[in-house]
Order: structure tokens, then C-alpha cells, then sequence
């Protein structure tokens, strides 16, 4: 049994990314605040400035840090919804996700996002829905279905208003889209299916109704992983990346 742990052999500039990170979480850096030039930062860390600049390249690459149009001075930045949720994406397809595991975290999410839609949906946002569902309808093979599929579930977590809702589902459906097409033209009664559930969901957060926007959205979910089963698609399938 060892008696010490082995020492942080870290780069520099992780350490410097590191320390420039943790004032961003802090909030002693705020967004579109600018960063000290590299001198000052090189000064301050007592680093050369070429390991300043490797860090600022790190942070600049997860989107806590960047340059206006023409500038080369560096603002603290907020990471694009688009680029986190991609990341996490990608982090849970190459860490092997199952379509189980998948479906799993969509029945935690989705009631939750359903029932808070209910009571904090916009009139645009519930615009939107029944624009989404009647498109369903209309569509005509997986193809077509499943980018209206995952944008419905997208609007009613938008339509929440809950942060953390909004970035937690992101990345499932990315990952939910691949398979959801094989699913759909697999199953001839799939499309009927979605479309019936979206609308009753619909019309639970048309009136408001908390329960039962929870409840259907809680049905519909489980309704998926019975498709899944009926398309031959193992439970235990590893979920390509989205």
C-alpha cells in the first residue's frame, strides 16, 4: 500500500488555464470582461508568456474566452449552448451509453420538462408545439419525423425555463436521433403513435395542467423503449455518437 499519492506533473499552462478558470466560475471575471494583456498575465503567474498563450488557446477552445471581430483582445466569454451540448454528446457515446441508459435519463427529464412547460410555457412557445405535432403528422417516414420529434421535446424543455433542464436534454437528443429513424420505419404504427401522445401532451400544457403534462410525457417515454423493442434494437445497444 502506497503511503503518498504520486505528484501533479500538470503542464503550466493547464495550471494557468486552471487558475483563470476558477475566476470565471467565481464570477471575479465576468462575461465580456477583458483579460490583462499576456505580459501582465505572464508577470502575474510568473510564467513565460508562451505558456500564457497556450493556456488562453485552451480556454479559448471550450468557449470560456474569445476575441471580438477585428480584435485580438481576449473577453470573457459564456460557452454556446450548441458547443457544450456536442461535447457531452460526444463524452457519453465514447464512454459507450446504452440505448437503456438513454432511455432512462429521458424519463427523469422529459415528465419533469413536461410539467414545468405546463405552467411557464409561452403562447409562442405553445405556438410552436402544435406547429411541430401537426408536421408530425404530416410527415411520412423517419427521415422526415425524427428532426420534428426531437425538436418537440426540445421546445417543451425551452418552454420550462429551467437552465438546467435545457443543457441536461441537449445531448440526449443527439443521441436519441440516429436510432429514433430506425425505429419509426421499422414500426408502422410508431408515427401514429408519437403524433397521439404529442397531442394529448399538448393539450395538457395548452390548459395548463401540471399532471397530466407530466403524466402523458411520462407515457409517450415509456412508449419509446416498447418501439425499440418491437424494432429488434437491444436495450443494451451502445448509442452512436449524435
Amino acid at each position: 500500500m502506497n503511503l503518498f499519492d504520486p505528484l501533479n506533473h500538470e503542464p503550466a499552462y493547464r495550471k494557468v488555464a486552471a487558475a483563470i478558470e476558477r475566476k470565471i466560475l467565481e464570477r471575479s471575471l465576468r462575461t465580456g470582461d477583458r483579460l490583462p494583456a499576456e505580459t501582465s498575465l505572464a508577470q502575474q503567474f510568473g510564467v513565460n508568456r508562451s505558456t500564457v498563450r497556450e493556456a488562453l488557446r485552451e480556454l479559448e477552445t471550450h468557449g470560456l474566452v474569445g476575441r471580438q471581430s477585428g480584435s485580438k483582445k481576449l473577453f470573457v466569454t459564456r460557452p454556446m449552448q450548441d458547443r457544450v451540448a456536442s461535447g457531452v454528446s460526444r463524452a457519453l457515446a465514447l464512454n459507450g451509453v446504452t440505448f437503456l441508459e438513454l432511455w432512462e435519463a429521458m424519463m427523469i427529464i422529459e415528465p419533469a420538462a413536461a410539467r414545468h412547460a405546463a405552467g411557464r410555457r409561452s403562447d409562442e412557445e405553445l405556438d410552436s408545439l402544435e406547429r411541430l405535432v401537426a408536421a408530425v403528422a404530416a410527415s411520412t417516414d423517419g427521415g422526415t419525423a425524427v428532426p420534428l420529434v426531437v425538436e418537440f421535446f426540445a421546445t417543451i424543455v425551452r418552454a420550462s425555463h429551467n437552465q438546467v433542464l435545457t443543457t441536461a436534454q441537449d445531448p440526449l437528443n443527439r443521441l436519441l436521433a440516429p436510432t429514433l429513424s430506425r425505429m419509426i420505419d421499422q414500426v408502422p404504427q410508431a408515427r401514429a403513435r408519437i403524433t397521439s401522445a404529442q397531442r394529448k401532451i399538448t393539450a395538457a400544457i395548452r390548459e395548463q395542467q401540471a399532471a397530466q403534462a407530466e403524466e402523458w410525457m411520462a407515457k409517450h417515454i415509456r412508449d419509446f423503449k416498447r418501439g425499440y423493442e418491437l424494432a429488434g434494437i437491444e436495450l443494451e445497444y451502445r448509442v452512436p455518437p449524435g
